[in-house]
């Protein structure tokens, strides 16, 4: 049986707007122009964390019993889902520890702090950090918050779906970026429950395409490496609870480039005057290669954060 709920969503739902608002879905005229389909942005970038990830934490963080909430929790994470845990944590006061790469982030890595989470520095990359939360979490009695493989976490994201399918009944596809897959996963619970015949297109970063490799073969594969600008889709792994609902669940899913990335950047700037990071960016550039496949459509792309660090954005501004 699927963990992974519309029941859990509608649950959580009372959960994360205890702490946050409904965020806005916005139409562009001129993305639609330019397309050739209605174009909506879901505005996850507008959390207060930067990152749709947040509304996991806090469902997560509020089904903790207290023994645990006692002890602290522990994660790994290359920003997004680790700003989420520091957030959530602090909100149920909890102590948060959470491992990141060394050479991570550094404006991620103060935001974390900031919550007050403790930081450790370890591995070449998220895979690395992840191996060494598993050690940990027995060493010092730590709740170990999988990235990947925590229903709570679906749930929670899952709400923005929600809000997709309230503000625009008539969808017809949603884009949506995949990383460890708990955004997509959640799109795809809600859209089966509300309506099945909407397509959910899922975008992996051609750097780091472990998710699509996997969904191709129809069975997990794990790549050598992840080197991507788009911190949010940098895993080499696929994971069991994610992979479990999108091998059957995703329509299909589009590989970018990180030349197509930095361009969906410059959109996103241009066309709705937000700036967003790079696996934000991926729904913007894979609907630029859909967008005869698309023609007429109402089409959802989800906007899945804001934590484009400097020296990235030196970059998608420089001179080709």
């Amino acid at each position: 049986m699927n963990p992974v709920t519309f029941q859990g969503v509608l649950a959580a739902r009372r959960i994360v707007y205890q702490y946050l608002k409904p965020t806005p879905l916005i139409h562009y005229p001129e993305l639609s122009e330019l397309f050739g389909f209605r174009a909506y942005i879901k505005h996850e970038n507008h959390q207060p964390t930067g990152s749709f990830k947040v509304r996991g934490g806090l469902n997560f963080m509020s089904q903790l019993p207290a023994d645990q909430r006692e002890r602290g929790v522990i994660t790994a994470t290359r920003g997004n889902h680790g700003g989420s845990i520091a957030y959530a944590a602090k909100q149920f006061g909890v102590h948060a520890t959470i491992v990141v790469p060394h050479g991570n982030n550094p404006e991620k890595n103060s935001a974390m702090r900031a919550f007050g989470a403790e930081l450790i520095e370890h591995g070449v990359d998220f895979d690395e950090s992840r191996e060494l939360c598993e050690k940990l979490q027995t060493e010092r009695g730590l709740r170990y918050v999988h990235p990947a493989d925590e229903p709570p976490l679906f749930h929670g994201v899952g709400t923005y779906s929600l809000e997709i399918f309230e503000d625009l009944p008539e969808v017809d596809t949603i884009i949506v970026a995949i990383g460890a897959g708990s955004g997509a996963c959640g799109v795809i619970t809600v859209a089966r429950a509300i309506n099945p015949n909407v397509n959910v297109i899922g975008v992996q970063a051609e750097n780091a395409p472990s998710v699509y490799r996997s969904w191709m073969v129809g069975e997990k594969i794990e790549t050598d490496s992840a080197n991507t600008v788009a911190d949010g889709l940098a895993t080499r792994v696929t994971f069991d609870l994610p992979f479990s609902i999108l091998k059957d669940g995703i329509s299909q899913i589009v590989l970018v480039s990180e030349g197509e990335i930095r361009e969906a950047i410059r959109m996103a700037l241009r066309y709705t005057h937000n700036l967003i990071e790079g696996a934000a960016a991926a729904p913007i550039a894979a609907a630029r290669k859909l967008k005869a496949e698309l023609a007429d459509q109402n089409v959802a792309m989800v906007m899945s954060g804001a934590n484009l660090d400097t020296e990235t954005l030196r970059w998608v501004l420089g001179k080709e």
